[in-house]
């Protein structure tokens, strides 16, 4: 093996090191007693593990219902998500139409605004149109669905065109002339080639959705049944002392579902478009 093929080798493990150590480290943390983790002598390892963190989480009020609501907000933000990025990515590469480089120039520009910059006019905006329709105004798990998928629509759209622009479009002709109708080429010839597109769009739209604090702390005010998984972090922060055990115990828990989802998909998301021709 050459010296440079062994820099880059241990130039990637010491990169890989430094993204696994913090999560070394909660998961460390949420089995360590409380006398080892206030200690100022802090180890990288205990001798007594225990899991009283994880049963102190687990017995919060509503700790199953803030679990089902992430859950149900983040599959729907992914289905909403990838749906409606696969339908508009088809459009802007399959189809020309005036003002087609502006909408694409638009998403990329809604991605560069803060979300912070956006809270408060987004909570107005929920506000007035939770008025008009019902299941979408404050206090309520389609406001978070709404505002998470618009969102990560634009780099789900952005993703998405590359795959859909990379699938020749002989492919489409040649179904056309076999009889097939702009759904049939839709959802039986595009569809299953952009999976790895799609797989990859998913991750990132589970994960912000899932997650996500700052928009369920704006928009989840009073209806405590509500509150999604990340709320639940709030009840070990105390005014005389933080619960760090139970803080990283939950963060541990909330880990576990993205890291499921991830496996799932990953057959997907590794797998080229080559090889989706192939097949």
């Amino acid at each position: 093996m050459r010296p440079g093929r062994r820099l880059l080798d241990a130039f990637a493990v010491l990169i890989a090191l430094a993204t696994i150590f913090p999560i070394y480290w909660m998961v460390l943390a949420a089995v360590k007693p409380p006398g080892e983790i206030q200690s100022l002598d802090q180890r990288p390892w205990t001798l007594a593990p225990t899991l009283d963190a994880f049963r102190r989480v687990v017995t919060v009020d509503n700790f199953g219902r803030y679990f089902l609501n992430s859950v149900l907000v983040a599959l729907v933000v992914v289905v909403l998500s990838g749906l409606c990025a696969f339908l508009a990515a088809v459009a802007l590469t399959r189809f020309r139409f005036r003002l087609r480089t502006t909408v694409l120039v638009l998403f990329l520009v809604a991605q560069m605004v803060p979300v912070e910059a956006l809270t408060i006019p987004l909570f107005f905006l929920v506000r007035d149109l939770g008025a008009q329709v019902p299941g979408i105004g404050l206090n309520t798990l389609g406001s978070l669905m709404l505002v998470h998928t618009a969102f990560t629509l634009p780099f789900a759209i952005w993703m998405l065109r590359g795959f859909v622009a990379a699938v020749p479009d002989e492919l489409d002709e040649a179904a056309q002339l076999d009889g097939a109708g702009r759904f049939t080429i839709l959802w039986r010839i595009l569809f299953p080639l952009v999976a790895p597109g799609l797989a990859a769009t998913s991750v990132f739209s589970f994960i912000t959705a899932w997650n996500d604090f700052l928009f369920a702390r704006t928009f989840i005010i009073s209806a405590t049944d509500r509150q999604t998984l990340p709320m639940a972090l709030l009840v070990f922060f105390k005014p005389d002392e933080n619960d760090w055990g139970a803080i990283m115990a939950a963060s541990t828990l909330m880990t576990v579902p993205v890291l499921i989802f991830f496996l799932l998909v990953r057959r997907r998301l590794v797998a080229g478009l080559g090889g989706a021709v192939k097949d």
